[in-house]
């Protein structure tokens, strides 16, 4: 076989809106997934991607194979979903939760955290070892949320490669490991050539199916964070799952979001920023 020409976008501008259009409306009526508030710029960034990798020219064929071929609605529903996160990935969120649960989870007597439309096991695990980094895992429930059941189940069942717990400690140093913890291998337990984090670490994590768009509360938490899900939200989706997160977050508790509120949110009234310019809100109303 020869070497696969790359697509050509051919479909005018209107009949690819209408294409995208009825492509979610099929993975929401057959599957129960709803796309349709999403930010249209980054689906169609995202399945012309998809497009590209199945060799097919249109989002109309991408649908025909949506309709009659769970596989292929499965490999949309994850190229749509938040991509998996590595460890330590983003040094700037990690000082930022770092910041985080110091400032929220010290003073309360059994504190829940909550990551919505996690990036799977290895946001979790950062999360985790920044807690544990504190002397705050032993007694914080950390609540992990994925879109799908088979991104829970890949979360539930996750181990990482011996070799990139290396890779890993390079990340973990640039995101400010905290003195007395320099070793991020100190919390895995190796086997042969894998390695999962410890026991008793994990033991902290609940994990979830849960559909931000549709699911109402589910608990009441000190800290919530999304950061990964929010840009490819729409407006109108934004606002639903901002006020999903204000019913679900304790008093004076923290919403760590992707970026900082606009000046009209009708939000913002509640909340004040816990450090300057970054998206951490405390709620104060």
């Amino acid at each position: 076989m020869g070497n696969v020409t790359p697509m050509r976008h051919e479909a005018a501008p209107e009949v690819e809106e209408l294409e995208l259009d009825l492509l979610a409306e099929a993975l929401f009526q057959r599957y129960g997934y709803d796309f349709r508030g999403h930010e249209r710029t980054a689906l169609r960034r995202k399945l012309r991607a998809l497009l590209q990798q199945r060799s097919l020219r249109t989002l109309s064929a991408l649908q025909g194979q949506v309709l009659h071929d769970p596989r292929a609605a499965s490999a949309v529903l994850r190229a749509l979903h938040v991509p998996s996160a590595t460890m330590f990935d983003d040094a700037e969120e990690a000082r930022l939760l770092r910041q985080a649960s110091t400032a929220c989870l010290s003073g309360a007597a059994l504190p829940k955290v909550w990551l919505a439309d996690c990036a799977g096991a290895e946001q979790a695990w950062t999360l985790a070892v920044l807690l544990a980094e504190q002397g705050l895992l032993a007694r914080t429930e950390l609540h992990c949320t994925v879109a799908s059941d088979e991104l829970l189940a890949e979360a539930q069942d996750h181990t990482i490669p011996l070799e990139r717990l290396a890779e890993y400690q390079a990340s973990y140093d640039r995101a400010g490991a905290a003195i007395g913890s320099t070793r991020l291998a100190d919390y895995f337990h190796i086997t042969g050539q894998r390695a999962v984090l410890l026991p008793q670490l994990r033991s902290r994590i609940s994990w979830a199916q849960y559909n931000l768009v549709t699911d109402a509360s589910f608990n009441e938490f000190n800290l919530i964070v999304c950061r990964r899900a929010l840009p490819d939200f729409g407006p109108l989706l934004r606002q639903r799952v901002l006020q999903l997160f204000h019913a679900s977050l304790a008093p004076f508790g923290l919403l760590a979001l992707d970026r900082q509120f606009d000046e009209n949110e009708a939000l913002a009234a509640f909340y004040r920023p816990l450090l300057p310019m970054q998206p951490l809100y405390k709620r104060v109303a």
